[in-house]
């Protein structure tokens, strides 16, 4: 316990998967939780996010997070940035502070430019790979970026390391499904309005449900405290 107390982790969005990472790293002891999210609370968000609430409708998500953690430890170091993780502000962030990254962006080339970004820093990174579209929480697992399969954002991001000549030195763990849910979505659209509408069903969020985001980041939190417990 002492030790998760001196751990420093940075947690990059706090949305379906990043809020109850940021929970259960918070109930398990961790001393120093640094949240990075620029979105505010939408209606939308309340079937699976942490801090959505019919009362907390337009706020800032890490500062409803914020305050949760001191709630839940009055003595955490809590930190909530509200800014969005790019190429232009990745320099903002000195990721050497921390012992643990987390990873819960879901936007591709952030999320690429996180995992090269913490990958060159003494930190240890986790990152949480599509959630959306998952249903049976038994098929989520963790395993190393490389063997990660069915998964379709890891493979577009091996895509994108491999024609930016960027692929990953070091390995890092990830929590994955290789569950496949159809896009019923995009199954309609192109059903009653041909491609335009297709494409336009497809800018949409796919759907997602809270037992399946939850796992990730209870999953990905537990990774953290696995690995100080291996130090024992």
């Amino acid at each position: 316990m002492e030790r998760l107390a001196r751990c420093r982790v940075i947690v990059f969005g706090v949305g379906g998967v990043g809020s109850w990472c940021v929970e259960a790293l918070a109930r398990s002891g961790i001393g120093h939780i640094t949240m990075v999210d620029s979105d505010c609370v939408a209606t939308s968000n309340i079937n699976r996010q942490l801090p959505a609430l019919t009362t907390t409708v337009g706020r800032p998500k890490a500062d409803v997070m914020l305050e949760r953690l001191t709630q839940i430890n009055p003595d955490i170091e809590a930190v909530a940035i509200k800014k969005f993780y790019s190429a232009e502000t990745a320099g903002e962030f000195d990721l050497d502070n921390y012992d643990y990254v987390i990873d819960a962006i879901d936007t591709l080339d952030c999320k690429a430019r996180l995992i090269q970004h913490a990958l060159s820093c003494r930190c240890v990174l986790f990152s949480s790979m599509g959630a959306a579209l998952k249903m049976h929480i038994t098929d989520i697992s963790t395993a190393n970026f490389d063997k990660v399969q069915g998964c379709p954002l890891a493979r577009a991001l091996r895509q994108k390391f491999r024609r930016e000549g960027s692929m990953p030195k070091r390995k890092f763990k990830c929590v994955y499904s290789p569950e496949l849910l159809k896009n019923r979505q995009a199954e309609t659209a192109s059903a009653e309005g041909g491609p335009a509408a297709e494409a336009k069903s497809h800018s949409r969020s796919n759907g997602t449900l809270v037992h399946a985001v939850a796992t990730f980041g209870l999953m990905l939190a537990g990774l953290v405290v696995e690995a100080e417990y291996s130090k024992a």
